[in-house]
């Protein structure tokens, strides 16, 4: 029987977490990066504390984390989620369990707004943001280019229904 299994992300899984993360990257529809940073520049862009993988059998399949979307005190409960799932364990609904802990924290945490930019094209990610109760709030036509190509990003967002009610 599988095992499955969630806990924060630390700095040693940096090199498996790079390995998914490029996975997306390859694929031309996960995100705007053309590659991934070094582990110092990451983990400045990412909140400590709302950063977790997901170990199926011990090997680690998928990240999650959140990075604060404002400096300004008054968006201090609002964040931008990242979550990749590496290519073997897609489908097999590791997504959703990693996103369901991450809602969970987060609210712990004290943030009442979880956002996610998701490429218009990357209908998996967004049936995946709609599962956990995101909801889409609309579109950015043309938002930036990929590779000489103009990229339609959707906004989804998902409202704490215990923080900041």
């Amino acid at each position: 029987m599988d095992s499955v299994r969630i806990r924060n992300l630390v700095p040693e899984d940096w090199e498996l977490v790079r390995k998914i993360y490029l996975e997306g990257i390859e694929t031309g529809f996960a995100t705007f990066e053309t590659n991934a940073p070094i582990w110092e520049a990451w983990d400045k862009s990412h909140l400590s504390s709302l950063r977790f993988v997901l170990l199926k059998n011990e090997i680690l399949a998928a990240w999650v984390a959140v990075s604060p979307v404002s400096s300004r005190c008054v968006y201090g409960g609002v964040g931008e989620v990242s979550i990749y799932v590496g290519k073997d364990f897609r489908g097999q609904n590791l997504g959703s369990q990693l996103l369901e802990h991450l809602i969970l924290e987060s609210e712990k945490a004290g943030l009442w707004t979880l956002q996610a930019g998701i490429f218009k094209i990357n209908i998996a990610s967004q049936k995946l943001h709609e599962k956990a109760g995101f909801r889409l709030i609309g579109y950015r036509e043309k938002i930036g280019q990929l590779h000489g190509v103009w990229m339609d990003n959707v906004l989804m967002e998902r409202r704490s229904k215990i923080v900041g009610v």
